[in-house]
């Protein structure tokens, strides 16, 4: 069945749910904006529109206050503005356009409903910049008008939200963590098992960091909904941090695996497959407290073997003893993490019970496509003002208006010329509709009661389809059309000029949008993996410059993303080519094991001990850069070399600990190794493959 059949015959009763409450949203809005006779009521329609996207009620509410902090801050700077070129047009214009390019900025490197924020801030100071350009002796009448239109939807979206169906989002909360935890354990056990199959090792990997990132973005809500959302936001960064470290060693246990398996003694090859299962069977089960146990006795197990180890084994009889001492290791940290994963599971679920702490991520900012993202903004309104201008057109300002909300809240987006024309053809499809009951049912209609039945129709239709996330673009578009191609009010235009000057307005706007996009589109694809791996290196390079909390925290969240875009490139290349996914992995694993290599070292040994673990962590940086081209790790063993004799040197480090760092040292060098290779045969592989074509032809 189409989706669109789908989506309107046999609609999920969620869809229905969120149509009806956004519908009695904007009519509630509707309703007190003409009986406060406010001058624009449309834009409350809007408001409570867009604040009714995610219906849960934290999140309504976080993003109306974020809305309402956006629109004050808008009018201040529009007041600004103006005071100081009410009779200079140019000049404000100019000026308008670079504080558009600022809240695009804004908009592009912060998360969350704070990016909203930033987009109504500049909406609302070009609203009052060119409303007041014709008449500026009314400039703070119109201020506190937008600002009181767009209050009233915010609190129109709030109070329906909550009363009506209310859907909270410690709800979404917990299903997002259940589905980290699941696919996180299912990532674990593939790994364990030594799997070959690329494909599932990176789905289940990208199934659990897609909901992880938007689990840690979402929960700031949970602080709107009673006291317990303060513990939800703790799970949440606890969850985060230990799913990444369980990442991380996961991968370092699979290398090991699959490279020096066969040094492995068969009783901690038996370990390792039940470790597995028992990762498996943690993904299935239906309860914490099963998945609990189950884990806690495969710990205890890897405990005992380790003791066991350790005791029969020395590094200067055994050769070998290093790599099962790390292999041990790493097993019991994996457990730990998972089984911290599992109360922090339980946390989101009941975080009265569960008393966890952990401090807020650091997420990656590009810089550079925010500041392409805020040039994009600022050419479109510069030719929007420009066509106002030279033609003095009234409607220009609607399509400014479109030209601004959507260059500056589609640029975030993944495909954000696609996202414009789903938008667009959303629109185009709204003016026939707005044209029939926005213009000649609406012109028979005589109190509010026939406008709500003229004009709502087509609404609701449109929020239903928006129900949908396939269809959201298209819906949402043919939604906000109808509202800005009929601009109900108290004195609404009814003629048919006035629609026909507003349907063209819309489509300029968002043609331009749209052409911008294509035109100016994002960064090139390899420009961004370089700067993926670069900010990765830098990373790595300035972890000494933090104390070790705060540069777990800052490495993190940023991995977390840069994680899923590797991802995303790497499944666009052909499998034979394929090799960012595990470069970010193997990031992340540089990563965490110099962490824990600090954590070991920090309060045992002197100077010479210090210094040698500085330069081996500048050897790390900058091996993994040269590995992400091909080319094999050169200060790493060298390094590596000298902390090892400095420990030696020093009577303060156990034998213990230097086998633990000597075992860590080995398998870092191995897999900058491995990840060098599969980069040189990546590079290489379409060269090949042309000379044998040659080769052929010949």
């Amino acid at each position: 069945m189409s989706v669109w059949w789908q989506a309107y015959l046999t609609p999920s009763g969620d869809a229905v749910k969120f149509a009806i409450k956004a519908t009695l949203a904007m009519l509630l809005a509707l309703y007190l904006a003409l009986w406060f006779d406010l001058e624009r009521p449309y834009w409350a329609l809007i408001s409570a529109a867009f604040l009714q996207i995610r219906p849960m009620s934290g999140m309504v509410f976080e993003k109306g206050l974020s809305q309402l902090a956006g629109t004050a801050l808008g009018c201040l700077v529009g007041i600004a503005i103006m005071a100081a070129f009410v009779q200079a047009p140019i000049p404000a214009l100019a000026t308008l356009t670079l504080w558009i390019m600022l809240c695009t900025y804004a908009a592009s490197v912060t998360r969350n409903n704070a990016s909203y924020g930033c987009v109504m801030a500049a909406v609302t100071a070009m609203l009052i910049v060119i409303i007041t350009a014709s008449a500026p002796d009314g400039l703070f009448t119109i201020a506190v008008a937008r600002l009181t239109e767009l209050s009233l939807g915010a609190v129109c979206a709030t109070l329906v939200s909550s009363l009506l169906w209310p859907t909270q989002v410690r709800d979404h909360l917990t299903g997002l963590a259940d589905d980290v935890v699941n696919h996180a354990f299912r990532h674990a056990a593939l790994r364990l098992n030594n799997s070959t199959d690329i494909s599932a090792l990176q789905s289940t990997l990208t199934d659990s960091l897609a909901p992880l990132t938007q689990l840690e973005t979402d929960s700031q809500a949970a602080r709107y909904e009673g006291p317990e959302g303060q513990g939800r936001i703790r799970a949440s960064h606890v969850l985060t941090r230990r799913t990444l470290r369980l990442m991380a060693i996961l991968y370092a246990l699979q290398q090991l695996l699959r490279y020096h398996g066969e040094r492995l003694p068969q009783r901690i090859c038996s370990l390792v497959a039940d470790i597995a299962d028992g990762m498996q069977q943690s993904a299935e089960s239906s309860g914490v407290a099963e998945a609990r146990e189950q884990l806690q006795q495969l710990r205890h197990r890897a405990l005992a073997c380790l003791d066991e180890t350790a005791n029969e084994q020395s590094s200067e009889l055994d050769p070998d003893a290093a790599l099962r001492v790390r292999l041990l290791i790493g097993l019991r940290e994996a457990l730990g993490h998972a089984l911290v994963i599992l109360d922090a599971r339980e946390a989101m679920h009941t975080p009265s019970q569960k008393r966890l702490k952990a401090p807020s991520l650091a997420w990656h900012r590009d810089h550079l496509t925010a500041a392409l993202n805020a040039l994009r903004s600022g050419l479109i309104f510069a030719l929007l003002a420009s066509f106002w201008v030279l033609t003095s057109w009234d409607n220009g300002q609607t399509a400014m208006l479109l030209g601004t909300l959507f260059s500056a809240m589609f640029a975030t987006r993944e495909n954000p010329a696609l996202v414009a024309s789903m938008f667009g053809k959303g629109m185009l499809f709204a003016i026939p509709s707005a044209f029939i009951f926005g213009h000649i049912l609406l012109s028979q209609a005589h109190g509010f009661g026939m406008l709500a039945l003229a004009f709502f129709p087509p609404l609701f239709l449109g929020l239903l389809g928006a129900g949908n996330p396939r269809l959201t673009g298209y819906c949402l578009g043919f939604t906000i059309g109808n509202i800005l191609l009929t601009m109900p009010g108290n004195g609404m235009d009814l003629s048919f000029d006035g629609f026909a000057n507003r349907a063209i307005a819309v489509m300029i706007g968002l043609s331009v949008v749209v052409m911008a996009f294509r035109m100016i589109p994002g960064l090139p694809t390899g420009l961004r993996k370089y700067r993926l791996v670069a900010a990765t290196v830098h990373d790595l390079r300035r972890q000494e410059s933090y104390p070790l909390h705060e540069a777990e925290t800052r490495f993190s969240g940023k991995m977390a993303d840069r994680l899923l875009q590797l991802a995303h490139h790497d499944h666009l290349l052909p499998e034979d080519r394929r090799y960012l996914f595990s470069l970010g992995l193997t990031g992340l694993d540089l990563g965490y094991a110099n962490m824990h290599l600090r954590r070991r070292l920090q309060e045992v040994g002197g100077r010479r001990v210090i210094e040698a673990r500085h330069e081996l962590t500048q050897a790390l940086a900058d091996d993994y850069a040269a590995s992400a081209r091909g080319q094999s790790p050169q200060r790493v063993a060298e390094c590596g070399r000298e902390l090892i004799q400095a420990l030696d040197d020093d009577a303060s480090i156990t034998g213990h600990q230097r086998l633990q760092v000597s075992g860590l040292i080995e398998r870092l060098e191995l897999s900058l190794q491995r990840q060098s290779e599969r980069a040189r045969n990546a590079r290489n592989e379409p060269l090949a493959s042309r000379q044998s074509e040659e080769a052929t032809a010949g």
